[in-house]
């Protein structure tokens, strides 16, 4: 049995999936798929230099979001072989570890950002837009829980993704008017999914999870951490001064993270 990580990617700009690669490889040989379009061509060629791999797939860059779960779910269903994944982001990540080199609780492990839904404007407006104003009332005091890096046993991980693209198909995101009648993509729908993930946690739909805190777990969703600690090797570090396996948004934090991302990428020796 392997582990994988599972990254959607189509249209990003080339070079912006190689910290993430750079810094995993340090620590991790195993599998990595990246979702790509067909027209990624250097895209496809930087995976291939960090001996990872993709999958074409059809979807705009702006709906991979939710679209993801479905194409997760149809290519779990033919790899018997994997026994974890970690399905997260990839343009605004790097690794301080192996992802897979802790003692997860859950079958299916979510981290918080620790920070109540109602206190950030994106993430209500993304509740109140898919599952409506009752829901968002009802959860509006509960921690955000990140959908860009979550960590489970591939059973758990598949039941997972069939809820979030039951969700995604029961309660799409209401498109402002101008998009309504134009037919065209509404982009402030990018990232509901996280109004999906709420629900079936706080709801208790998902079996035997663990959710994580920010401030003192494996992962680093950096928007709403509280301090920025790093230690003399540059790692950022939680509250136990451990360091993060995972480090997330740090571009969203740039004034803090510039110093400790450009000496990583200078010692990976990548731009």
């Amino acid at each position: 049995m392997s582990n994988i990580i599972i990254t959607p990617a189509i249209g990003m700009p080339a070079n912006d999936i190689v910290l993430f690669l750079a810094s995993l490889r340090r620590f991790y040989n195993g599998q990595v798929l990246f979702f790509v379009g067909k027209n990624d061509v250097q895209l496809k060629k930087n995976i291939k230099y960090y001996d990872s791999s993709y999958l074409e797939v059809d979807s705009h860059k702006h709906e991979i979001i939710i679209k993801r779960y479905k194409i997760l779910i149809d290519y779990l269903k033919e790899k018997k072989s994997i026994s974890n994944i970690f399905f997260c982001d990839s343009r605004d990540i790097y690794f301080q570890s192996d992802p897979f080199k802790y003692g997860y609780e859950g079958s299916i492990n979510f981290f918080s950002e620790e920070t109540n839904i109602e206190d950030c404007a994106i993430n209500s407006q993304w509740m109140r837009k898919t599952l409506g104003k009752d829901i968002f009332l009802e959860l509006r005091k509960k921690h955000i829980v990140c959908c860009g890096t979550v960590m489970g046993k591939i059973d758990a991980f598949l039941e997972y993704a069939i809820e979030m693209d039951t969700m995604s198909k029961k309660f799409p995101y209401k498109k402002r008017l101008k998009y309504l009648l134009t037919f065209r993509r509404d982009k402030e729908g990018r990232g509901c999914d996280q109004s999906y993930a709420a629900y079936l946690i706080y709801k208790k739909i998902l079996r035997n999870i663990k959710i994580y805190s920010n401030s003192q777990g494996p992962v680093a969703t950096v928007y709403h951490l509280n301090r920025y600690n790093f230690n003399d090797k540059n790692q950022l570090v939680n509250d136990k001064n451990e360091p993060y396996l995972v480090v997330h948004q740090y571009d969203k934090r740039w004034d803090e993270f510039k110093n400790s991302v450009n000496k990583l990428k200078k010692e990976l020796d990548i731009s």
